[in-house]
């Protein structure tokens, strides 16, 4: 129970810190098109990246492995999954302040694991765009 309650209390801390941070950078568009739009002046383009490996509480994995063995979805492992590539976009976009547009926006991710059969319950995801920053806006 102990594990459950700190496990929890940390997840939850770590959604609040994403969401106040997200509402920070809500008026920077990420986006997965690959060309700015024509009407505006480039005048620096730059890659921006962010990395997260985020891991799964002992507690969260117990329960997963039940789930695996009766079957269903593994909330627990969507939660953790949710959490990095929000995190890893943030780190993304904290990467490069002054960008007006982050176009081409791609995320990788890979699990680490001990061996075969003995998973850690982690995941790195590595989020990467390019970072527009317009003439007509340069902020000093």
């Amino acid at each position: 129970l102990l594990g459950f309650g700190i496990g929890k209390h940390g997840e939850r801390r770590h959604y609040l810190s994403i969401a106040k941070r997200e509402e920070e950078h809500l008026n920077i568009p990420v986006v997965s098109f690959e060309k700015p739009p024509d009407d505006r002046t480039v005048a620096e383009a730059r890659l921006a990246t962010g990395c997260v490996v985020v891991s799964i509480d002992y507690y969260k994995r117990f329960l997963a492995g039940m789930r695996m063995f009766f079957g269903g979805e593994l909330s627990s492992y969507a939660s953790l999954i949710d959490r990095a590539r929000r995190e890893a976009v943030l780190r993304m976009r904290e990467s490069c302040p002054e960008a007006h547009l982050f176009l081409n926006c791609r995320m990788e991710t890979s699990s680490i694991s001990k061996g075969k059969q003995k998973a850690v319950g982690t995941v790195e995801v590595f989020a990467y765009a390019t970072a527009i920053i317009y003439a007509d806006e340069i902020r000093s």
